[in-house]
């Protein structure tokens, strides 16, 4: 197993493998079995990638809610009967390149310096994790989402600051939740890590002398206004936006907008959805439901924004940026009205970069336990759901509301622990020498 771990080879081979086999075993299940194995989704993508082949939208195929850009790329499914799984191959790549990508990240100096074996280990949390590739093999997107994610992270850490609004536009174009991670990188980009130390250090003269200074409390808003808008989160802001724009302003029009983010707002999906708003989405879905001024389902953003834009970014960014894009990830996820299993992949595809300083690893008792808990409440849900969707049997009500509750409860007492690790972690100074630009992750692991 030390020998599988040191080499880079082994590993992305064993991935690939891994991918393959799936995709056979999907072949045969589809064709014998009647639970099939491909998602319901990626009929959804083909046969959209079947409405634009023939010249029409892609939003002629009833609930596409997806980016155009999705049905463009599956174009080749729709060529020849053995090119379907075009797809499905195009998004196990992507976890492949995600996971490649993952690597760089964690042998940089701004991303731990791990060493080669190590950060293969923690890759590998992503790449031979079977739930990853079973997602992507059964013909969900998220892999492509992933490696944007991680491209993006990747791009913030290196200073490239034009690629990575360019990234962060597009990632928000192709599915609207990253749009989250704008708030935790600009408070990121301060002096701290966009100037080298000389200039820093010229900055604060500058903002100390007395020709800077006002005595006034206006004067001081202004001065750390300047101060925040510097002209690397400027070209933040100015390139994220542009691409974001650009991309939405070559699409469909209103079909677009409506199908793509304004539905998101009023959705009211309530198959495979592990939120405790399950069985009210499923109540109020009904045609014979009562209209309210006000329903529940519609105000479930509030705290879910609150903690996924706001609190968590303004309290953590500056401790560690990845581990913090893990905990907006995961309280979004959690609090957000419509939850399915690939929604696990938008923050599963960032605990490489949280584990290795985590509490989860270093006291391996709570780790298992989060790690059982968490899989013991799906595996609950699941049993409802199946009674419910395969049997026939209706247990919105106690079974499938209480398994989410629980469920949800799980999840967060563990977004509890990663914000408490990383509220303990200790940004190093980038402008430092090279040997002081390690990630200095100091998580206390004492118990009280």
């Amino acid at each position: 197993m030390a020998s599988l771990f040191s080499s880079t080879r082994a590993i992305f081979s064993a991935a690939i493998a891994l991918r393959i086999a799936l995709l056979l075993y999907g072949q045969f299940q589809d064709a014998h079995s009647p639970m099939k194995y491909t998602d319901i989704d990626y009929f959804v993508f083909t046969d959209a990638a079947r409405f634009v082949s023939r010249g029409q939208s892609p939003y002629d195929r009833d609930t596409y809610r997806y980016t155009p850009m999705l049905a463009w790329l599956l174009l080749p499914t729709t060529w020849r009967p053995w090119s379907f799984s075009f797809g499905k191959v195009l998004f196990a790549v992507g976890d492949i390149v995600a996971g490649w990508l993952m690597l760089r990240v964690l042998r940089s100096a701004e991303g731990g310096s791990l060493s080669q074996e190590r950060a293969l280990r923690f890759a590998a949390i992503w790449l031979l994790n079977p739930m990853v590739a079973t997602i992507s093999t059964r013909g969900s997107s998220e892999g492509l989402l992933c490696v944007l994610v991680v491209a993006l992270l990747w791009a913030v850490l290196q200073r490239r600051i034009v690629l990575a609004g360019v990234l962060l536009g597009l990632a928000v174009h192709f599915k609207i939740y990253p749009f989250i991670y704008g708030v935790s990188i600009l408070r990121w980009l301060d002096a701290d890590t966009v100037f080298s130390k000389k200039k820093k250090k010229e900055e604060e003269n500058v903002s100390s002398s007395p020709s800077s200074i006002d005595a006034s409390f206006f004067s001081s808003l202004w001065n750390k206004a300047l101060a925040f808008f510097n002209l690397v989160r400027i070209s933040l802001i100015a390139t994220s936006l542009t691409s974001f724009l650009v991309l939405n302003g070559i699409m469909y029009g209103q079909p677009f907008i409506q199908h793509t983010f304004l539905y998101h707002v009023t959705r009211i999906d309530h198959r495979h959805n592990f939120s405790p708003y399950n069985t009210l989405l499923h109540l109020n879905s009904s045609p014979a439901a009562s209209p309210s001024a006000l329903r529940l389902e519609s105000l479930a953003f509030i705290p879910q924004l609150l903690l996924s834009t706001v609190a968590i970014p303004l309290i953590l960014s500056k401790r560690d940026l990845a581990s913090t894009m893990l905990a907006q990830t995961f309280a979004f996820v959690t609090f957000n009205k419509v939850c399915t299993s690939q929604y696990f992949l938008w923050y599963m595809v960032f605990l490489p970069f949280y584990l290795p300083h985590s509490s989860l690893l270093a006291r391996p008792r709570l780790g298992l336990s989060a790690a059982a808990l968490w899989l013991l409440a799906q595996a609950v849900w699941l049993q409802q759901g199946y009674q419910l969707e395969f049997l026939g049997q209706s247990t919105f009500a106690p079974g499938l509301w209480m398994a989410g509750t629980a469920f949800f409860l799980v999840n967060v007492w563990i977004l509890g622990v990663i914000v408490s690790d990383v509220g303990r972690m200790r940004r190093p100074n980038p402008a430092s020498s090279p040997a002081d630009t390690v990630r200095s992750v100091k998580v206390q692991h004492k118990l009280a």
